[in-house]
């Protein structure tokens, strides 16, 4: 057992030039700053192991990243810069930053200049307007500032305590719609007589750890929720969506100098939207795979593409989140801590010589009918899938193996897990569902993105975030990161 040591920080990593926001198939050139987006590291230290967790307000940790951060972190003073863990929110509205590992591209979208005219192509505002960050500046931009936030952190860790807590409120739900035929569609339209089910379920279930110091003060807390924050993913500002919201809420009530690090659990199928009782925003939303011809007024949630959703989800987690703390009555301060960091090979997801060709005829007649017209971000989307089957029929016949950064760790009795995906809740309710862990932090899209792991269920639906094009592996690869991580955890408790 180990007296703990942890150290607290958070620095802005909003901009002060316009950027284009990064997760939709359109550009959108940020028009102002709706709430400021930081990140927020957390460093833990107990005897011999450490560990850094770093949150930040972004769509992906890109591949390449990582490596260079803890690069430029190299040479701090007893810190291990492989013990350092970066993790996007989620959020769809930051920064668009550049990629170091062009090996490892597993979307459709970059892949289309290889199958299409450079000329039909659409092209981005920020390549000619000076005014706009480019992905390239945004890569370092972003680099010093979290390389910063978690040298702070390190060097700040004091003695310190922790205690656990859990909550509950709706957040995520499912958003792949189930029709008669068999198919299923991400943002389908329930109201069709073709509707029977809803892919999956959801998790209302929220982990928390709470951290105090000397003197029993409380610093922050650790939030880990089912549901990525893209409330705001089609509107043109900058904004932390609800996390701001949380962090706002929670600061009121325990002071200016709380922290918090909101962490997104395994939730590739979620969304902060009913399907059932929808909603559309108060103003048009650009996304060919949203459409409602036969909209109703429902009484419901309210807009979820709006700030007013962002506001809802804020004040319902934070509200759980002070309640869970007011029925804290232990502190952890001495405990035994185990972090290891693994490389994990999964399968790369196969495309057949019928998908392959059936992808290249699809583009050829596009192409054909479009002859003299230049792309826009609608075409894009239906070229995205085809694209991506060319550039993964191509990529197989030299990669099989897709080599994954997986971080493992047990603090007392409670653990925690990453993975580098938009991994399906599927995943994630069967490894908390088997784990000896008295509670268990899940951490999607950390360290590195390799796009959606979809469930079985959903690659035979199929539509978006079930595409080949749309990941790196599909469901062997998700079990087989299922049983990893389920057998490194109980092994630590066995």
């Amino acid at each position: 057992m180990n007296k703990i040591k942890m150290g607290w920080s958070e620095i802005s990593i909003t901009p002060d030039k316009k950027i284009s926001l990064t997760g939709q198939f359109y550009e959108r050139i940020s028009e102002g700053v709706e709430t400021p987006i930081t990140a927020t590291a957390l460093a833990i230290e107990a005897g011999k192991e450490q560990a850094v967790i770093c949150s930040c307000d972004l769509t992906g940790i890109n591949n390449g990243f990582s490596e260079y951060v803890r690069q430029k972190l190299e040479g701090v003073e007893g810190l291990d810069a492989t013990k350092i863990m970066l993790h996007a929110t989620h959020t769809h509205a930051s920064h668009t930053y550049k990629s170091t590992d062009t090996k490892t591209s597993s979307k459709g979208g970059p892949a289309l200049g290889q199958y299409v005219n450079e000329d039909m192509l659409y092209k981005p505002l920020v390549t000619v307007d000076k005014s706009i960050m480019t992905p390239d500046e945004a890569f370092e931009f972003l680099a010093e500032r979290i390389s910063t936030v978690i040298k702070e952190a390190w060097l700040s860790r004091k003695q310190a305590s922790y205690s656990c807590g859990f909550g509950r409120a709706a957040v995520g739900m499912n958003r792949r719609v189930c029709f008669s035929d068999g198919s299923a569609q991400m943002w389908g339209d329930t109201n069709s007589p073709c509707f029977t089910h809803l892919e999956g379920g959801n998790d209302n279930g929220i982990e928390m750890l709470f951290t105090f110091n000397e003197d029993k003060k409380p610093t922050g807390a650790i939030i880990n929720v089912a549901c990525p924050s893209q409330v705001m993913e089609h509107r043109s500002v900058i904004s932390s969506d609800y996390w701001g919201k949380v962090k706002n809420n929670l600061r009121k009530h325990f002071g200016d100098d709380f922290y918090v690090l909101g962490l997104c659990s395994p939730a590739g199928d979620q969304c902060p939207r009913d399907m059932i009782r929808w909603q559309n925003g108060e103003t048009p939303v650009n996304d060919p795979n949203i459409s409602r011809p036969n909209y109703i007024e429902r009484d419901s949630d309210g807009s979820m593409f709006d700030i007013g959703g962002t506001e809802r989800i804020g004040r319902r987690i934070a509200t759980e989140v002070i309640w869970a703390f007011e029925e804290i009555n232990n502190y952890t301060e001495e405990c035994e801590f185990i972090h290891k960091v693994e490389t994990v090979d999964l399968p790369i997801r196969r495309v057949t010589l019928e998908e392959y060709n059936h992808a290249k005829e699809q583009i050829e007649k596009f192409i054909e009918k479009n002859k003299g017209k230049s792309f826009d971000y609608n075409d894009t989307a239906k070229m995205y899938v085809y694209a991506g089957t060319l550039e993964r029929f191509e990529c197989q016949h030299t990669d099989d193996i897709l080599p994954v950064e997986i971080h493992f760790m047990r603090l007392g009795n409670i653990a925690f897990a990453t993975s580098p995906f938009e991994l399906f809740l599927d995943y994630g309710n069967q490894i908390r569902a088997r784990s000896l862990a008295r509670q268990t932090f899940l951490i999607q899209l950390c360290c590195e993105s390799y796009g959606y792991l979809p469930t079985k269920k959903a690659e035979e639906g199929s539509h978006y975030s079930a595409y080949v094009s749309g990941g790196k592996t599909g469901h062997i690869g998700g079990d087989m990161l299922v049983r990893k991580t389920v057998s490194t955890i109980n092994g630590f408790f066995k």
